[in-house]
């Protein structure tokens, strides 16, 4: 009887590693949902500047008593054009939803909201990336749901469409009341 090497143990052993990870993988309620470390905890400071003529949200503005979305874009950024429709309706709802501008142009980003409606009860700007960075932000557009304590509920990346705002968005706000 023949000797069989380890090392012809070694592809059968990976391939089965590899099929259990992707098993795994698919057993996730959303496996296109990027994870979020900052779900059931405080949202990260705020610190933008200036958008115009307002005064840009800070920290207390999260910490107000009331559900509201964090959402950050850009004029450059296409899926935050598709998505704008959505953020007005939710907007004209009376959902406060705060605005962190990415790395933009401000004369864009002020032309952009003349152009499609300003959506925001407040805005600011995060020209180095830095706020964005110590979110979690992996690009724009993205949201977050953030109770009255200030804590993060939900985390999206993406262009909010009418099924994620009917199927997640909503369901989020309705959870953090």
């Amino acid at each position: 009887m023949a000797k069989v090497s380890p090392l012809m143990m070694l592809p059968p052993a990976i391939f089965l590693g590899l099929a259990g990870l992707f098993y795994v993988g698919m057993l996730r309620e959303n496996p296109d949902a990027l994870p979020s470390a900052l779900v059931d905890k405080p949202a990260p400071a705020v610190m933008l500047t200036q958008l115009g003529t307002e005064k840009p949200f800070e920290d207390s503005d999260l910490r107000d008593g009331t559900v509201k979305l964090v959402n950050y874009w850009a004029s450059w950024c296409g899926p935050c054009r598709a998505e704008h429709p959505n953020l007005e309706a939710l907007s004209e709802e009376g959902v406060t939803i705060y605005g962190a501008n990415y790395k933009d142009d401000p004369v864009k980003a002020l032309n952009f909201l003349e152009e499609l409606g300003n959506p925001y009860a407040k805005i600011g700007a995060d020209d180095s990336g830095r706020m964005a960075l110590n979110w979690g932000v992996y690009g724009v557009p993205e949201t977050y749901v953030i109770d009255g304590d200030g804590n993060v509920v939900l985390r999206f990346a993406g262009p909010i469409t009418e099924r994620v705002l009917d199927k997640t968005i909503r369901p989020a706000i309705d959870a953090a009341r």
